[in-house]
């Protein structure tokens, strides 16, 4: 509650999470998916955009382009809310018998291994639709039903369940990945949409230094405007998203904290990722920029 109140959250936004927590109490099963997220999602429109609709029982879809913090931002908000958190990343082999569960033979007898969509109905858990623009057909109808307003799941030969109260789905996707696909109104009619923004210098720059508070201010600036660089030059065309990659500039950080030159780092967090070889330069030539060959790890950490 304190990170919202120092993002500047609405208080009384806060008074109804803090509600919420203690109206709906946490299965001691279920109590180990409640993990804290690695990484704190910085942005106080979105938040309380996203707390809202939480709070007034809706679904939400993040979407937005590649490293605007859409998991981040899932997990942020399973976490405020004191929920277990069910994870599904969506692809071809995903079909609605991995989404609410599978027979299985235990103590000679046929049971219901349930799947993270049954568990987050059970349980009243926050389940993470991830890449839901890669969901199947077959996949997609289960979700029909849980999503709209009769919150019900009818297993065929088990029981017909009703969703927990405090039961929440996010969905994440991007745009233009191979594999995606349009979704249908259908679907998108059972959430609300949020739009994730490009994230911005200054946030960027808070999260380097939450991340690394070893390091040096003047270097982390350097990191920073090295990622604005891609993502203006991805935006307008120059480069694909490959290289786009926030996990990678912080794995990167990481290895240079290790002791491994700063140059060889970011080659392997972000130009490495560029499989072409043209682009691969054109991303060279930007590092080259902000972290020349002379830099060395003590001039980060």
């Amino acid at each position: 509650m304190e990170f919202l109140r120092e993002q500047g959250v609405n208080e009384n936004l806060i008074q109804k999470v803090i509600e919420f927590r203690e109206k709906y109490q946490v299965f001691e099963s279920e109590k180990s998916r409640i993990e804290k997220p690695q990484m704190n999602f910085y942005g106080k429109e979105i938040l309380e955009m996203a707390i809202s609709a939480i709070l007034e029982g809706e679904n939400i879809l993040l979407c937005g382009a590649k490293a605007t913090g859409k998991n981040v931002l899932a997990e942020n908000l399973a976490y405020i809310f004191g929920r277990p958190q069910y994870n599904i990343s969506f692809h071809v082999n995903i079909d609605s018998n991995v989404l609410i569960g599978t027979d299985t033979f235990e103590d000679n007898k046929v049971k219901l291994r349930k799947g993270p969509v049954y568990l987050s109905a059970l349980y009243g858990g926050f389940c993470i639709l991830d890449e839901i623009n890669m969901a199947k057909n077959d996949a997609v109808s289960v979700l029909h039903s849980v999503l709209d307003h009769r919150k019900i799941i009818d297993v065929p030969g088990y029981d017909k369940i009703h969703l927990n109260d405090a039961c929440r789905f996010i969905g994440t996707m991007n745009y233009g990945y191979v594999g995606t696909r349009e979704l249908n109104e259908a679907l998108v009619s059972r959430f609300m949409v949020i739009d994730m923004p490009s994230i911005k210098e200054e946030t960027l720059m808070q999260i380097f230094e939450n991340e690394f508070p070893d390091a040096k201010k003047e270097a982390l600036l350097q990191f920073t405007k090295l990622f604005m660089d891609l993502q203006k030059k991805a935006e307008n065309g120059e480069i694909s998203t490959k290289p786009l990659d926030l996990r990678g500039i912080i794995a990167a950080l990481r290895t240079i904290r290790c002791g491994l030159k700063p140059v060889s780092a970011v080659s392997m967090g972000i130009t490495n990722k560029s499989f072409d070889g043209f682009e691969r330069d054109i991303v060279g030539d930007v590092v080259m920029t902000r972290i020349p060959d002379s830099m060395e790890c003590f001039d980060v950490f």
